[in-house]
This record gives C-alpha cells, sequence and structure tokens, in this order.
C-alpha cells in the first residue's frame, strides 16, 4: 500500500496545497503534524516517520516546506519516500525552485501535477519530460473532438514519445562520481566511498535500443575476464527503463532511452581513496592577544596532473581582527561573516607543497570558545583524472532505420559530505574535496561491439 494523502506545508506547518487520494484518513489529522515534530525535536528524537495514534506522517523537508504523506496502513515506506523526492525532482523542472511562493504562484498546476502523479494512493505518471507534453505552463485553446491525452502515457515504452527526429544523432555521457571521505585527527581513513552516477543526455530519432558496457567486475567473471582491470559495483539503482531481467542474467544494461537528460543508473564503490590534497594546521596564541595559524598543503596525486582553481577555506576564531597574511603561492583573504580565510591557489601541481601564515589579533579580554571548530575545506579541479577507474567500454545503438551515431563521454570526479576530525587546537585538520573533469571523444566506428 502507498499514501492515503500528500501535503505540502509551509516552515510553520500550514497547508499550502493537498491531494486526498484515498480518502481513508481525515484531511484534519495534519494539524498533529507540526506539534508531534516540534516535541520529537525537542526530545531529540526526531524520525522521518511520526505516527499519532493510527495515523503515519512519512515527511522531507526542502528548502522551507514540509512535504508530507499520511498513511493508517502498513505501507512501502521506501516507495512513499521515493515518490515524494520524485515530485520535488518534478516540481523543480517546472518552476526550477521549489519554494513557498512556487506553489502559491503555480497552485493550479501543482494541483493538476499531484493529481497525475499518483492515483488511488499509487505512483502513476512521474516522468516530467511525459507531463510536460498535457500540463503546461500555457494557456490552451480546447478545441472540441482534439482533446487527448498523449499516447505515450499509455504505451509500454511511457517514458518516451514516438516520432522523435534530429538531424545529429548523438549521445553523450557523464559518468560522475562523488569521493566521501572520514579522516581522524591522525591521518586515518576511517571511511572511503565513492558513490557514481552515470547521466545521460539523448539526442536520437525513433525509438532506439542502446547498450551499455562497462568493466563491471562480476561480468569480466562471467566471460573469464577477471584479470582485467575493472570495478566491483555496488548497491546498484536503474532508471525503469532499463531491463532488469537482461542486467540479472548477463549484467547486460539495455534500454530503449527517454529523449533528453535522465540518470540512467546510480552505485557505490568501497573503494579506499586517500586526500589527493592532504591539509595540515597548527594554531598558536600570543598572550591572548593575537593568534596565527600555519597551514601547510600538499597535493598526493601524479606530478604529471595539475589541480585547478583549488580553494582551501581555513576557520578562524569568531573575535578575531586585523588579518595579515603571507603564502609561498596564491593569495588568502578574510571572509569575517563566515569566520574563514580562503586561501586562493590557481595552479597546484601534483607531489608540491605550499605555506600559508595568517597572524591575527584577539580583544584583550579572552573570550572562551564553545563551539567545536569546523575542519578545513578543500575544493578543486583535476583534468584529465579519475578515482575508481570505471570505464566505459563501449555503447551500441541499435535503431531500425540503421542512422549512424555518436556517443561522446566524460568522467568527472567531484567531493562528496564527507567530514573529517580533528583534535582541539586545530594541530591536525584533514579535509579533502575534490573535483576532477575528464572529457573523451568515442567515435561509433570506432567502438569495440559488445559480446
Amino acid at each position: 500500500m502507498s499514501a492515503s494523502a500528500v501535503f505540502i506545508l509551509d516552515v510553520k506547518g500550514k497547508p499550502l496545497i493537498s491531494r486526498n487520494y484515498k480518502g481513508d484518513v481525515a484531511m484534519s489529522k495534519i494539524e498533529h503534524f507540526m506539534p508531534l515534530l516540534v516535541q520529537r525535536e525537542e526530545e531529540g528524537a526526531l524520525a522521518p516517520l511520526l505516527s499519532h495514534g493510527q495515523v503515519h506522517f512519512l515527511w522531507i523537508k526542502h528548502s522551507n516546506l514540509y512535504l508530507v504523506a499520511t498513511t493508517s496502513k502498513n505501507a512501502n515506506a521506501s516507495l512513499v519516500y521515493s515518490f515524494l523526492y520524485k515530485t520535488i525532482e518534478v516540481f523543480c523542472e517546472y518552476f526550477k525552485e521549489l519554494e513557498e511562493e512556487s506553489i502559491r504562484d503555480n497552485f493550479v498546476i501543482v494541483y493538476e501535477l499531484l493529481d497525475e502523479l499518483m492515483d488511488f494512493g499509487f505512483p502513476q505518471t512521474t516522468d516530467s519530460k511525459i507531463l510536460q507534453e498535457y500540463i503546461t505552463q500555457q494557456s490552451n485553446k480546447l478545441e472540441t473532438g482534439k482533446s487527448r491525452v498523449p499516447p505515450t502515457v499509455t504505451n509500454a515504452v511511457s517514458w518516451r514519445s514516438e516520432g522523435i527526429k534530429y538531424k545529429k544523432n548523438e549521445v553523450f555521457i557523464d559518468v560522475i562520481e562523488s569521493v566521501n571521505l572520514l579522516v581522524n585527527a591522525n591521518g586515518s581513513v576511517l571511511l572511503s566511498e565513492i558513490v557514481g552516477t552515470i547521466k545521460l543526455k539523448v539526442f536520437l530519432s525513433g525509438m532506439p535500443e542502446l547498450r551499455l558496457g562497462l568493466n563491471d567486475r562480476v561480468l569480466f567473471e562471467l566471460t573469464g575476464r577477471s584479470k582485467n582491470k575493472s570495478v566491483e559495483l555496488e548497491d546498484v539503482k536503474f532508471h525503469q527503463c532499463v531491463r532488469l531481467s537482461r542486467f540479472d542474467n548477463d549484467r547486460t544494461i539495455s534500454f530503449i532511452p527517454p529523449d533528453g537528460d535522465f540518470e540512467l543508473m546510480s552505485y557505490r564503490l568501497s573503494t579506499q581513496v586517500k586526500p589527493l590534497i592532504w591539509i595540515e594546521s597548527v594554531i598558536e596564541k600570543f598572550s591572548h592577544s593575537r593568534v596565527e595559524i600555519m597551514v601547510k598543503a600538499k597535493g598526493q596525486f601524479k606530478k604529471q596532473s595539475v589541480a585547478n582553481g583549488v580553494e582551501i577555506s581555513v576557520p578562524v576564531p569568531s573575535d578575531a581582527d586585523s588579518p595579515r597574511f603571507k603564502t609561498s603561492v596564491g593569495s588568502a583573504k578574510y571572509v569575517p561573516e563566515r569566520n574563514v580565510v580562503i586561501w586562493s591557489i590557481k595552479s597546484f601541481p601534483g607531489g608540491k607543497e605550499y605555506l600559508m601564515r595568517a597572524h591575527f589579533g584577539l580583544p584583550s579580554v579572552e573570550k572562551e570558545e564553545v563551539e567545536g571548530r569546523p575542519p578545513i575545506g578543500v575544493k578543486f579541479e583535476i583534468p584529465y583524472f579519475t578515482v575508481s577507474g570505471i570505464q566505459v567500454r563501449y555503447m551500441k545503438i541499435i535503431e531500425k532505420s540503421g542512422y549512424q551515431a555518436l556517443p561522446w563521454v566524460r568522467y568527472i570526479t567531484q567531493s562528496g559530505d564527507g567530514v573529517s576530525l580533528c583534535r582541539p587546537g586545530w594541530s591536525a585538520v584533514a579535509r579533502s574535496q575534490l573535483t576532477a573533469t575528464s572529457t573523451s571523444r568515442i567515435q561509433a566506428i570506432l567502438l569495440p561491439q559488445p559480446p
């Protein structure tokens, strides 16, 4: 079973719009949600699922809004949360930003979308490209006998319209990986994982069938190529267009793609990754009147590579003033509203070490710092660089007209949500974030054929 009703509430818990799908839960029950949320938050027992009697509230917060689904049954919670996040995605594609003002300004369209997204408590049409075929933001003149639901909604391939034509047929593949690291003060990596997504931008005519080949370890073992370089994909999640039975049988990713942009799949790799830019910092206080911070940054990647646009954010005491800086490379500036020093380095070659010293004055009366000190943050970009080693081995495009198409592939490695730990006194800080891009062109005629 799924949701009985869906509510969109403002930050104070007042309903902006709602849709009752099943009628088995009174709409007035939503009045219990906000008091229950506040109570649980004060108790430190906040959870994504709250209950009041026989009614359960499954909720998420986005910007200044709460999206709440109610049910009195033993609902499939993962299905409900997937629906709520998909609803946010659809609204964002319609209105660019989902906030209270956009809900009020587009009240009619929001209600129409809620009506199409779910039917009697079960998700229905959730692809925004299909919804935009018949739910538009422009006024339409109704002509007798010509109003109809697009056939795509009832087709077996409900995510792609028929009759699509392009002068130039191309597919752009983005392999995007986010690196999450958890590092303690001694420099030991406590958590290291890569969360990846493969996104496609499809400009293909007709109703093509695509086959994507990766250096998947399970596939290589099945085909006797276990000695080849491969990656072990975990927690794989696919777009609805992928034939899951085919993937389960022989690990082939076969699908008829939607038109335009979409996320084909996501995955996780439990791979040990070291911080590519290692940071050490030391703070010294002198007679409670001034403080000196020394930061050392070292590039722990190959000398042939260069990190561009490096920004190192160093937290400083909130009562600091009179900043003075000395850097071996780049420039530093004080951002008082964020209580940080930003050290900018345009180009950072691998294997190099650089130093930055910052001097600050402190008030004569010592201020006791109660709040925890945040870690140092690092952002940078390394062209032509990948972390996990995942590769697109081939992309085969089959269409009955037999046209030629060009697949392109781009690898992107970026920072994740990893947070490192540092001991008091800022004597050692090790937070690493990375953004790397690599682009290469794959000619269709040169791609190896799939097995």
